[in-house]
């Protein structure tokens, strides 16, 4: 096939590149007139007299297309720059392996169309091809050289006879081509003989199993024809006793009838014993309540005689209505005075840490209850700044003081009383150790200033706080406790 598309060249053929006589190419030899070849092989000059011999473009394998474009493609970038044509001149700038493959039909142009740049391209090529080169220039081949490599360096030098070697080439790549196709068909002629064999061998093998599956079916239906014999003589067998059991139905139909004509008159029996026991019933409820007006008659004149003594008592010792509580007292100038004896006896302590324990000891009447702040909050959520801490703990703390009308106290950790903090809910008392006294110091002042029999329970998962406060007869709870029963809230 022609390098480009085909048309005629009406610029003269050049000689092949002038060479010295050991064979070298001379890079200063460059002729600028070009010689061409007759059919048979006589170089002639061409004159202005004779005209050029015009010839067509030989017809190139692609093979061969390919391997000259690829060694222009490799010698571009060698020549100076004003003897690459303007077209290739970006090609010349591509990568190695972008120029052969983007810059193909350009070079193949400039080759067919510039017969001064193939012989400049010729001569780089010959150069670089050594005693391959020298052989084609001299119009023969070497029997052991690619025909694709000697017929692009044919096409490219055009020494005589160049046309037979690139005919001889596209004969030799033809008759590759076709050894190649005959040894393609071989094989899929190979191929299709082996999986006829193998389909062969697997219809063997399917009608085996088919084989043995009509025999398998064939056993199977004498088991059926056998099975359905049985299943016919045990269906009459069925019929006969479905027969029997009919007629013993209508016996037990004719019994179940007398059985309920004897247990309608057994509960109308019943019905009658059953009326007279709810007359004896209503007379001993009557009577009951009688006796329970009795009863609470008597508890309620106990309650108002406890009530007339309690409040002789307040009289004969001249008692007050007071606005503080304990606790308060502490809050604002409690000092333990040496010596002091303990509260509450200790029977009052309660060692147990459950969380429902909570509930069970707020319910009590006039609970207080003491809470070690931050060892709840650094507990519950530690995350928090501890302003943010304080707030949450307090607002929680107002919830339950809403809700059972106890007192509740929280104490924190403080050389001072902290400020800017919001007001406390009604019900919670929010107190701060002083300078030189810590919280724990200060749950347990508060613990020793209830009266006895009040039921104190302190929120502290302190064991040291536990065990100084149930020294005094109050509740110890784990912060757990609360943080659940706030969860909860």
């Amino acid at each position: 096939m022609p390098l480009t598309e085909p048309h005629d060249d009406h610029l003269p053929q050049e000689d092949p590149v002038a060479r010295d006589g050991a064979g070298n190419q001379d890079d200063n030899v460059v002729s600028d007139t070009f010689d061409t070849f007759d059919t048979s092989g006589a170089a002639a000059p061409a004159t202005a007299a004779d005209g050029p011999a015009i010839e067509p473009e030989p017809i190139l394998p692609e093979p061969v297309r390919q391997r000259i474009v690829t060694l222009t493609a490799a010698v571009l970038p060698t020549l100076p720059a004003d003897e690459v044509p303007v077209p290739l001149r970006r090609v010349a700038k591509f990568a190695p392996n972008r120029r052969a493959r983007l810059g193909a039909p350009a070079i193949a142009a400039q080759l067919t169309a510039d017969p001064l740049f193939r012989q400049r391209v010729t001569a780089r090529v010959l150069a670089d091809s050594g005693d391959l080169g020298a052989a084609v220039v001299e119009g023969t081949a070497p029997a052991a050289a690619d025909p694709v490599e000697v017929a692009a360096l044919a096409y490219l030098a055009r020494p005589r006879g160049w046309r037979e070697l690139i005919d001889a080439s596209g004969a030799a790549v033809r008759a590759e081509a076709d050894s190649a196709v005959v040894a393609e068909l071989v094989r899929e002629a190979e191929q299709r003989a082996t999986r006829a064999e193998h389909d062969r061998a697997v219809a063997r093998v399917e009608a085996e199993k088919l084989r043995d599956e009509l025999a398998r079916v064939r056993e199977e239906l004498g088991q059926l024809r056998e099975e359905s014999r049985q299943l016919t003589r045990t269906l009459r067998e069925t019929k006969a006793r479905e027969r029997k059991a009919t007629e013993l139905l209508a016996t037990e139909r004719g019994r179940a009838a007398r059985a309920s004509a004897d247990v309608d008159a057994e509960l109308r029996r019943a019905r009658a014993r059953l009326a007279e026991a709810e007359a004896a019933a209503g007379v001993a409820r009557a009577s009951a309540k009688e006796a329970r007006s009795v009863d609470d008659a008597r508890l309620w004149l106990l309650l108002e005689t406890i009530g007339q003594a309690a409040v002789g008592l307040r009289r004969e010792l001249a008692l007050d209505p007071v606005d503080k509580l304990p606790a308060d007292f502490v809050a604002d100038a409690f000092a333990e005075q040496p010596g002091a004896a303990p509260a509450g006896p200790a029977a009052r302590a309660r060692d147990t840490d459950d969380p429902a324990r909570l509930d069970q000891l707020l319910a009590l009447p006039r609970a207080h209850l003491v809470v070690d702040g931050y060892n709840v909050t650094k507990r519950g959520f530690g995350e928090m700044s501890l302003e943010q801490q304080r707030k949450r703990l307090i607002t929680g703390l107002g919830g339950i003081a809403a809700q059972t009308g106890d007192e509740v106290t929280v104490v924190f950790d403080g050389a001072e009383r902290m400020h800017g903090l919001p007001p406390a809910p009604r019900g919670v008392r929010v107190l701060f150790s002083r300078k030189g006294e810590t919280a724990d110091e200060l749950i347990r002042r508060l613990v020793r200033a209830e009266p006895a029999g009040r039921p104190v329970v302190v929120v502290s998962s302190d064991r040291e706080v536990a065990d100084g406060v149930r020294r005094h007869g109050a509740y110890p709870l784990g912060a757990d406790s609360l943080l659940r029963r706030l969860a909860r809230s």
